[in-house]
Parts: C-alpha cells; sequence; structure tokens
C-alpha cells in the first residue's frame, strides 16, 4: 500500500490579519494542507486564526531573521499577505507604507529563495491602476499603470520586483492585483466597515443616529473575501510564474449602494453627512477589472455578489459593539 503522500505546507504572512483569518477558516480540517502563520514579533501573547497548523514571529524589515522565520516554518509555497494595505494611511504614514510594501516583500523573496521555497503568492491591488475614467473599464492587466497614492506607489514597486525574482527563476512568483473584498472582522479604516460599525453603534443607541461618510460616489469592484481566498488557493498551484492576475468580479458597485444595502439590512432611520476628514486627496472615480485572464487560468472569479459578505459583516460589529459596551460597563 502507498505511503500517504504529506499535505503541502504554506506560509502565510499577516497570519494575524483580515484575509488570513478567513483563509484559515476555509482551509479547517483540509487533509491535503498546512497552514504555517508568520506574525510580527510583540510582547503580546497572541493566538494563531482557526485553522493554522503553528507559526513563527518575523519582523518582515528584518531580513536575517526573516530569512530564519522562513526556513524554520519549512514552507513549500508562500502566501504573502502582510503589508500596509490602507490607502487612507498610506497620506498618514508614506515611508512605513513604502517600506513595508516594497522592501519588506524583497527581504522576502531573498528568504524565500535561500530556504527554496518553491513558489509564492504575491498580494497587490487594483490601485495600481490609479487615474482611470468610466470609459476605461474594465481594466485589463497590461493597462498601464498610473498610481495616484503612496499605497499604490508602494504595490506598483512591489510588483517590479516580483518580475524581477520571477525572471530569475530561482523561486516562481504569481501576482495578483486584488480590487476591493469585504467580509467579516474587515478593518474599520475601510469605508464599508466603518458604515457597518456606526450602524451596529447606532443600533443600540450608543451613537447618534447621523453616518458619518466620505465620497458615495465612488465605484469599485467589490467581492466576497471568501471568492477572493478561493481565487488565491488556485493561482498558487495553477498560475504561472511572472504572471500578474486581476482577482475581481468585473462588476462595479458605487460606494453609495454598498451603505444603502448595510441600512437595509438593519432597518434603521439614519442621516447620511459626509466628513471631510474621510474624504481623499485623490480618490479615483472607478475601479473595475476584467477577470477573464483569472477565469481562464483557473476556471473561477468572484462572482460579485454581496449579499452574504455584508450581513456578516453587520452581524460582526453587532458582536464587537455590544461586546465593548459590556466590557465598558465592567469598568465603571
Amino acid at each position: 500500500m502507498p505511503a500517504a503522500s504529506r499535505p503541502s505546507r504554506i506560509l502565510v504572512t499577516g497570519a494575524a490579519g483580515f484575509v488570513a483569518s478567513h483563509l484559515g477558516e476555509m482551509c479547517a480540517g483540509r487533509d491535503d494542507l498546512e497552514l504555517v502563520g508568520m506574525q510580527r514579533p510583540t510582547s503580546v501573547t497572541r493566538i494563531l486564526p482557526r485553522g493554522f497548523g503553528g507559526g513563527v514571529e518575523a519582523d518582515l524589515l528584518d531580513q536575517e531573521g526573516l530569512k530564519g522565520a522562513v526556513a524554520a516554518a519549512r514552507p513549500d509555497t508562500i502566501i504573502h499577505l502582510a503589508g500596509q494595505s490602507s490607502v487612507h494611511e498610506s497620506y498618514r504614514n508614506p515611508g512605513d507604507t513604502l517600506l513595508a510594501n516594497i522592501l519588506g516583500t524583497q527581504h522576502l523573496l531573498f528568504a524565500a529563495e535561500k530556504a527554496q521555497v518553491r513558489r509564492v503568492l504575491v498580494v497587490g491591488s487594483a490601485d495600481e491602476y490609479g487615474d482611470v475614467q468610466a470609459e476605461n473599464v474594465p481594466l485589463r492587466e497590461d493597462r498601464p499603470l498610473t498610481p495616484r497614492s503612496p499605497y499604490a506607489v508602494s504595490r506598483v514597486a512591489q510588483g517590479a520586483l516580483c518580475s524581477e525574482f520571477a525572471r530569475r527563476k530561482t523561486v516562481e512568483i504569481v501576482r495578483t492585483r486584488t480590487f476591493p473584498h469585504t467580509g467579516k472582522r474587515r478593518g474599520a479604516v475601510f469605508a464599508e466597515s466603518s458604515f457597518a460599525r456606526q450602524i451596529a453603534e447606532i443600533e443600540i443607541e450608543c451613537a447618534e443616529p447621523v453616518i458619518h461618510v466620505g465620497n458615495l460616489d465612488a465605484i469599485r469592484d467589490f467581492s466576497d473575501v471568501q471568492e477572493v481566498i478561493r481565487a488565491y488557493l488556485l493561482l498558487l498551484s495553477k498560475g504561472e510564474n511572472g504572471v500578474v492576475y486581476n482577482v475581481c468580479s468585473g462588476k462595479g458597485i458605487a460606494i453609495r449602494a454598498v451603505l444603502d444595502s448595510l441600512i437595509t439590512l438593519s432597518g434603521v432611520k439614519v442621516e447620511v453627512r459626509i466628513d471631510p476628514s474621510r474624504l481623499r486627496p485623490v480618490d479615483l472615480p472607478v475601479l473595475i477589472g476584467d477577470p477573464s485572464r483569472l477565469r481562464d487560468a483557473v476556471g473561477f472569479a468572484p462572482s460579485g455578489n454581496l449579499e452574504g459578505a455584508l450581513a456578516d459583516l453587520l452581524a460582526d460589529w453587532r458582536d464587537a459593539v455590544k461586546r465593548g459596551q459590556k466590557s465598558e460597563a465592567r469598568h465603571h
């Protein structure tokens, strides 16, 4: 009787983050995959998300420490989720954004080479496309890139680094330009999650019935995070070395419509008020991608159906707000 093959070992950077938590849940119980999480060193004890079989600590900016951590993890492949992912934060702190997303990725790829990792999936962003108008969409991967924020610049440079490593053929690099995605545990710095948090606070009357918003006219190609992760796992096994893939649905939705869906899910009566502090210095009017290359490569692309993801997001914020209220009550 032949011996059972061992599971493929995947190192996931940014294991404490939003996408990694969903990745762990989706892979929990699978016999063919073993997830190892990488998190930044901290004095606080952190628990890895469900579905992870172990973990290592490393700072992406500590090149030697990172090499040791990757070697200790013994991965067959890597999914690189770590980095600074907020456009708003990149304006507040451009230097750290550039360091994390460019230098951090370079250090990781050097470490992957040294550890003889077979393949790395590096997640980029639709913001790399930059200044596009409605007549330019849907966006194909061969469109010239015109980044319009420090965050977008960092992702474009990250992609250039990946192309260089892919040409060396010491480690295979598959890249994405991932369009917006959402679901439970989405960070409050992102628009739709901020809306859900404010609605949850209004529901229990710990905030006035006003939702503070930024630009609601922007149109984005949103996906459910679980469908995005399915695309990542398929690309990790089937994507082509050196090629970049849009991870998107090909459908656009205005931020205003996302807000309206969350208000409908709740049923609360609210006033929507523009908050100038939530407006970006540069806000791209429309980002809709062409998922054809992804679909041709792996036979799948996100559907663009957000009903379940938004319901999960609102339910998650309801739980978080109630827990916070109970905690506050205990301290008074």
